[in-house]
Order: C-alpha cells, then structure tokens, then sequence
C-alpha cells in the first residue's frame, strides 16, 4: 500500500491552508505490494482479533500506548481496554505484525463453510461484436489467445457473440457448437428465450486446460455478420436508413444474469472482456450517435460540455446488474467512429473493470495489454477505510470506486489490482486546527479489506493439499497502515515538503471533475487559476512583492518559484496539462471518446506514471549503450543545445527513440537488442500497466511529426487556452501578468 500525501508537513489551522495555495491531501495505491518506499508489510493472521477503539473504531497499531491491561487510541486519544485474549497476545510482542510495523497485512476467517470457501474457480467470459470487420477480429483472435496463456490453471472460459443476436460457444464437444438466440429491436423488448435455456452454463464454461485447442477451433469460427444478414435482422430506421446490428446493451445484460446464477457457487468473480468495434445501435441500450455532429453545431452549444455526460443512465444501471451477479467488465473498444464512451464507461470503471481505446487495429497494443491484465494479481470485494486524527478529516474522495450507502469515508472497490490508485482530500475539522505547543501529531489510517483466490498449488504448499486438491480457494485479508505526519511551523515548511507528483494527481481528479460537471472551459480556468493563486501566495510567503501607493504591485514576481525547489516543476506541470488531450478543445480536433479514454486513464495511475503521461521524460544517449543526459525540457533548443545523436522520449502509452538528423550514420539503427537503450525500455514497458507503444524514429528520413508533437515547450499555446504563437516562456509571462492582476 503505497500512500503519498501532497504536503508530508501539514499545514497547522485553515488559515495557513488558504494561506499556501496547495491541494492538501493524499493518494493510496492499497493493493501495491510495497509502501511508496518500498518496503513490504508484516503478515500476520487473526485480523478478526486485532483491537479496536470503542470511540473512532480505529485498529491498534505502533502509534498507540500500550499499557497492562489498556491501551490509548493514536488517532482519538482515548483509552481502551484489552480482553484477557489480547493481554495473552500482546505477552508475545514480536509474534504480532501489529507490534512489529505499522503497514501490517492479516488473514481474516472466511465466512461460510469450508466447502464453500473452495468453490471459487476465476471465470472469464469473451463477448466478441461481429458487426465488425474481419481485421477486427483478427486482433480479437490475437488477444483471446494471448489471454488463453495468460489465466491461471483451472480457470474456466466461455465465448460469446453478439450482433442482431447472441451467440454462445460450446467448446467441449468434438466441433465447437454455436447456439444464437436473437437480439430484438425494441428497446423495451428482451429475449424471447433465456441464456440458461438457450444453453446450460456448464455448457458453455468450458476448463482452459481441458478444452484450450477446441476454443482456439472456435476463435478461427468468427465471421463478420453479412450486410444482408443485418439488414434482415435490423429494424428499418429514420428516412429509411437501416439502423441496427449491434445489440451490445441486451447482449451484456442477458450474459450477467446468465453468469449471476452461479455467483457465490462456481465462481466469486467472473471477467467479461467486452470487444467492441462501435456504437451499440440495436435493442435496449442503443446509443444516439448523431449528437457528435448534431449538438455541438446546434446554436451556442459547447461541443466540450455536451459531449462529457452520459446520454443514457441504462450503463449505469446495468454496471450494478453486473456486480449483483459478481461480474466485472473490461471494455475493449477497437474503433475509429464516435462510439459515446462517456456513456459506455459506467459500465467498466463501476463493476472494477478498465476501459481501453484502440482508435486502429493496426500496431494495436491489445493482445499485450490483455496478456499483462490477466498475468497480474488482483483483489476483489473490496472495502477501503479512511480515518484521521480528530483535527482534520477526509474532504472529498476520488477514484473508480463507489461510495458505501450507509457509512461515510468507505469505498467499496470490486476489483483492483496492485496499480489501481484513488486520491483524498482533507478539511479542517475545526479552526484549531493543529496544536502548536503539543506532542501529538496528524495521523492517518487506511483500512482495506479484501478478497484475493488462491490457487491450488500454492494452497499444497502451504499444507492444505489433501482438502483442496485441484480447487481454488478464497482469502480474505486485511491490509493496514498507519501514517504520521507533522505540522508545519511556517509557510516554508510546508512549501519545502511538496510532493509536486502528488499535488499533480490530486489536480487532475479536480479539473476531471470540474470538466464532467461544467465543461472543459471550465477545468482549463480552474487549473489556470490555481496556478496563479499558488504564484501570489508564494510570492507574498517569500516578501517578493512591494505594494506601493494605489496598491500598484511593484518588483517583478516570481513565476518560477526560484527559492523553493519544491514548487519548481508545478508550472511546468499545468503548463503540460493545459496542452494535454485531456484538456484541449473539440475544435482543436481532440475525440470526445479520447477524451473519456484519458479521463478513465489518468484517475486510476499512480503519481509517477500520472507525471509521465503529463509531462514525459525526455533523455538523451551519446550511444546506444551510454546515456549523454538524463533529463531535457521538451523543445527543439534542447535537443539542438545537447548534441546528442539519440533520444528516448517516454509519455508513458508512447515511447519513442528518435534519432537527430545529425547522427553518426554508423550508429546501429534501431538500437541493438543487447545495448544499455533497449534495456532502459524493456524495464519501462515491465513497470508499467498498459503496454506502451514503441516507435523508432530516424531524422531526416522517417515523419517525425509524432514526435515533435510532443515538444509542448516550442507550441502554441497559451493559459487561457486560446491559439496563439505561445510557448512555455510566453505561458509563464501570462501567469505573471495573471499574477499582478489578482494581487490588486
């Protein structure tokens, strides 16, 4: 559990809150396997008998004062008592995680019996559009049998069609059997046929190991459905235009119920990998696609607004059918058309799937991007609690998960693996704020429980072979840690404690709020206003500015941040985010599904990766095998001022090695697979959670326009997003004038 807050010195009252300008708050990465410093937690069992404190319901941990017979809560101050279990416990102080580390990991006691405990076999489900192409679904062949690889032994996997109908595979016979039922039009209609009766779920959910030749004989099955197929099975639309042929809506929703009968019985989690090549525009859940070129050109209308919400809350719904039935939805969406993600995406980021946007089938990165999905570990079920020491509070919360119905500052994750991130903020609970004259320091205590399937190799090496041989079985932990910060004296303490990839996460939830609520006008205004916000408080912090007669604001200002290093990289930062996809206009050509896709993208990466994707990291090599420099701001100057042959430029999706004009023609291009670059890369792409597309670029000879692109300090640009002959240079002297303004 990795936390990083924005400030590691609190502010001490809301006066010196307002008063610095930065987001207070933290991010947690609860389910990495190591802490932000990389160390691991202490393991430990009977989480069930961990102490709790009878007033804020805290777990007891190092902070706390233990006494005989009590012990003082470290976030509430008060006293508890201990059961006669916990004294005999406690006797034996280095045979408890809890008395050992304050990151501790323990073993819960699964509710229900052993047998049932057992049954929890990973179940994963591919649903393929064939109202598609046939490249489509080629890559779609490629990436199911990545897949296939990837799942762990004992998993069982059904295939699933959908166009105007829906198709189920049974794969356990000699020839794999396609059984259809179709998709009617109506939006109100539903199938005239259950899934269950159409073909048993034994059926259908057919063991890899057994069966893996006979689903790949299936996947070599796939066609595009025929034009006349469609038109005989689609309804006759507007003016006579044939509307129809992809019932992806009623298509997901029969697979839920279909899959929900064996929750809690064959399977604790079932994975449905949803490949779609476009719109559904056919039966319940069909989506209006003409609003993209309809509502923005309409009177007065701001496409970037328009285009953000949902059309429908029918995605949203349906994300809510699929975790009743314990079902998780990745989306794969393959597609250059406008495809309306924004009403797609509930369905995803809310059952704890991920949503992926390939805009090509050629180069695609998705049979990797599926490979490495599946190879990792993953929890589900899971509950995450924050809790504060009595001065402050948790303020707002941000991430793919959905808050609990009844208890405030619990999140319910229903899955997540180890890169999954979410983001608080705090508040004040009161204008005291923090103590000055006192011992007791800000604390904070993430609580997450979870549920993890272990498999039956390593059940056998933990001596629970003659039970459980060949089943999966569930464990459910519970992963503390408890942090403690201090309270900063001064204005400067706080500053010389930023942590600016933090503050950078906690920005981008805001402004992705503020641009879903209110329009990407309105995300671009308020990350510009911070920015000049934090510019006149730290020039007013550090006495930079002289207010003369008139309140005239004389001195220049310092947009910089030049006596505090900390601060330094944060202009850069917004500057980059203004120029991000993210948060450019329609009319600067940016897909409102792109836009969705990058929403989706950066609120679930961890700060480092977030940075990256933000601002990449330029690097320079005199060679392949040594590097010249190890970091460049993003202009052409400092490509032409360092000399250097090549360069690796990493945006986290993209990596690219381009090499200058000028280069030794002798240099091996591209680089040799043994040389200190491709080493460099190989380790990126490892670390990373999607599959990074790779280009090799020679200058002088091959488009470099992809590159160049990424130059950001050379474009035109400027804070108010308005096109104009603006670089960084000229953004900084933006913000200064911004600065004086709002010092008047």
């Amino acid at each position: 559990m990795a936390v990083r807050a924005t400030v590691s010195r609190f502010p001490s009252d809301p006066d010196a809150q307002e008063a610095s300008g930065l987001p207070w708050g933290v991010t947690v990465t609860p389910f990495a396997t190591k802490d932000e410093n990389g160390a691991a937690p202490v393991y430990g069992s009977d989480g069930h008998m961990l102490p709790r404190c009878e007033n804020c319901y805290a777990y007891f941990n190092t902070y706390c004062e233990l006494e005989q017979w009590a012990w003082t809560c470290s976030l509430c101050g008060s006293l508890n008592g201990l059961s006669s279990q916990a004294i005999a416990r406690y006797t034996h102080p280095q045979s408890c995680a809890e008395m050992i580390s304050s990151f501790i990991d323990l073993d819960l006691p699964l509710e229900g019996s052993e047998e049932e405990t057992m049954q929890a076999r990973p179940v994963y489900v591919a649903a393929v559009d064939l109202s598609s192409s046939e490249e489509f679904l080629e890559l779609t062949r490629s990436a199911l049998q990545a897949a296939l690889e990837a799942v762990p032994s004992g998993a069982l996997f059904g295939l699933a069609t959908f166009s105007h109908k829906i198709g189920l595979y049974d794969v356990q016979g000699a020839i794999p059997v396609v059984k259809n039922v179709f998709i009617p039009s109506d939006t109100e209609d539903t199938l005239s046929l259950e899934l269950e009766d159409v073909m048993p779920l034994s059926q259908f959910l057919a063991p890899v190991e057994t069966f893996k030749e006979n689903i790949t004989s299936a996947l070599e099955t796939l066609r595009p459905t025929t034009s006349w197929e469609r038109t005989a099975g689609a309804a006759q639309g507007l003016d006579g235009v044939l509307m129809g042929g992809r019932g992806f809506g009623l298509a997901m929703e029969s697979l839920f119920n279909y899959l929900g009968s064996e929750y809690g019985n064959t399977f604790a989690l079932a994975r449905v990998f949803a490949f779609l090549s476009g719109p559904p525009d056919h039966g319940a859940g069909q989506l209006d696609t003409r609003r993209y070129g309809e509502q923005y050109a309409s009177k007065g209308e701001d496409a970037d607004r328009a285009l953000l919400p949902e059309q429908t809350p029918f995605y949203k719904d349906l994300a809510a059918v699929a975790v009743q039935a314990g079902v998780c939805v990745d989306i794969f969406a393959i597609t250059n058309e406008y495809t309306d993600l924004a009403s797609l995406k509930f369905l995803s980021i809310e059952s704890g799937g991920s949503l992926f946007l390939y805009s090509s089938t050629d180069d695609s990165t998705l049979p990797q991007d599926i490979y490495r999905m599946l190879s990792r570990p993953y929890a589900f079920n899971c509950i995450m609690r924050l809790r504060t020491s009595s001065e402050f509070k948790p303020g707002h919360s941000y991430g793919h998960f959905f808050p609990d119905p009844q208890y405030e500052n619990v999140q319910h994750i229903i899955c997540c693996d180890s890169y999954a991130t979410y983001a608080y903020d705090f508040d004040f609970a009161n204008a005291a704020g923090f103590a000055r004259h006192t011992s007791e320091q800000p604390m904070l205590q993430i609580a997450f429980q979870y549920t993890v399937v272990v498999p039956p190799e390593e059940l056998s090496s933990e001596g629970l072979g003659s039970v459980s041989r060949g089943k999966h079985s569930l464990k459910r932990r519970l992963r503390i840690r408890t942090l403690q910060f201090a309270a900063a004296q001064n204005i400067n303490e706080v500053y010389d404690s930023v942590d600016p990839e933090a503050v950078l996460s906690v920005l981008v939830h805001k402004v992705i709020l503020a641009s879903l609520e209110q329009g990407v006008r309105e995300g671009r205004m308020l990350l510009h206003d911070w920015l000049v916000i934090l510019t006149a408080q730290y020039n007013e912090a550090f006495k930079l500015v002289q207010h003369n007669i008139g309140n005239s604001v004389t001195s220049q200002i310092d947009v910089e941040f030049l006596q505090c290093p900390q601060l330094q990289r944060l202009p850069r930062l917004v500057f980059a985010l203004l120029r991000n996809p993210l948060l450019r206009f329609h009319e600067e050509g940016v897909h409102p599904d792109y836009r969705i896709y990058l929403q989706c993208l950066f609120s679930a990466l961890e700060p480092s990766s977030l940075q990256r994707a933000v601002y990449p990291l330029l690097t320079s090599y005199s060679t392949p095998d040594k590097q010249a420099f190890p970091r460049h701001s993003l202009s052409r100057a400092a490509l032409i001022t360092s000399g250097s042959p090549i360069f690796l430029l990493d945006a986290f999706t993209t990596i690219i090695v381009f090499y200058s004009s000028t280069a030794d023609p002798t240099l091996p291009f591209p680089p040799p697979q043994d040389c200190l670059l491709r080493t460099t890369i190989n380790k990126m792409k490892q670390e990373r959670s999607i599959t990074p597309k790779l280009i090799f670029i020679r200058g002088g000879q091959d488009d470099a326009t992809i590159f160049e692109n990424y130059l950001i300090e050379e474009q035109d640009v400027d804070g108010s997003g308005l096109t104009s002959v603006m670089g960084f240079v000229s953004f900084l002297e933006e913000i200064s004038q911004s600065v004086v303004e709002y010092m008047k």
